[in-house]
């Protein structure tokens, strides 16, 4: 692709730092509530015009994803294309570079197709600045989130969101053992779907107060995610072993995260885990 006239856009890892289920509506969703921040490592679109659309996939993560319909981010392209019936939206070529593992509670799916989103509203020079919040939510209960792509408070399905201000920037290790987990198997697993919610949030937290306040904390689907795949508890043993603040699952799992006093404390530790686990999925990054 001629590099000068394509547009790049960042598709950030979501980490999900609280998750409470709070409650099942009728339409068989689970009322959440979560803290959710992203980092500065993830997977990466990248579009320009075409003859035709295309859409292709690359880098260590790309083996048996589809290319088709199966994958959001032809959805999230299609999607657009309906809702912006006006606009000049002509073929596009679509690079996915994929960094992130597939089905590991880090948004990579959702962070795609908002990232496209993005990218393709930039492209096309749309002008609806609804569109994009419009499209979001039918393709998937995070990828409203994933637009956002800044700290949040998010509620119900994950549509109803708070931008959140004055949290820290987080030195974080992701540790993923190489295990899918499927999201409405670990669902299902719950003891229970009517838990407290989340406390109100340290004005302006520092890294102490937001440790004090993620320890008062849950991710209710950790419990029920490691009753399916157990090796999710020796990724959070690597963490709390490196010398992790706080270690944690993210989202409905396998991806574990742990926070560190630095950002070298956690390229340490990365290193480390790496060392000892060639084959899991280990990186060092800090939140944006």
């Amino acid at each position: 692709m001629d590099a000068i006239a394509a547009l790049s856009e960042a598709a950030p890892a979501k980490i999900n730092l609280a998750l409470h289920v709070v409650g099942r509506r009728t339409d068989g969703y689970h009322e959440l509530e979560t803290l959710a921040v992203f980092t500065q490592y993830g997977d990466r679109l990248t579009v320009e015009g075409g003859l035709r659309d295309h859409f292709s996939i690359h880098g260590p993560y790309a083996d048996g994803l589809p290319t088709d319909h199966g994958n959001l981010v032809v959805r999230a392209r299609e999607a657009l294309r309906r809702i912006c019936t006006g606009a000049d939206m002509a073929p596009v070529s679509i690079r996915l570079e994929k960094n992130l593992p597939v089905a590991s509670g880090i948004g990579g799916g959702s962070s795609d197709a908002a990232a496209v989103l993005r990218a393709l509203a930039r492209h096309w020079q749309l002008t609806d600045s609804q569109a994009l919040a419009a499209v979001a939510p039918g393709l998937g209960a995070d990828v409203p989130m994933c637009l956002a792509a800044r700290p949040l408070l998010a509620r119900g399905a994950g549509e109803r969101i708070e931008p959140v201000s004055g949290l820290p920037k987080l030195a974080v290790v992701l540790v993923n053992p190489g295990v899918e987990v499927s999201t409405p198997q670990v669902f299902s697993a719950l003891s229970s779907r009517e838990n407290p919610p989340l406390q109100a949030l340290p004005g302006k937290a520092d890294f102490a107060s937001l440790l004090g306040w993620l320890a008062a904390s849950r991710n209710d689907l950790e419990a029920p995610a490691l009753a399916i795949a157990p090796v999710i508890a020796e990724s959070l043993s690597a963490l709390g072993a490196s010398g992790a603040a706080f270690a944690r699952m993210s989202g409905s799992g396998a991806t574990c995260f742990g926070l560190y006093e630095s950002e070298h404390a956690a390229k340490a530790a990365a290193a480390t885990i790496r060392r000892e686990r060639p084959d899991w999925f280990v990186v060092a990054t800090t939140t944006g």
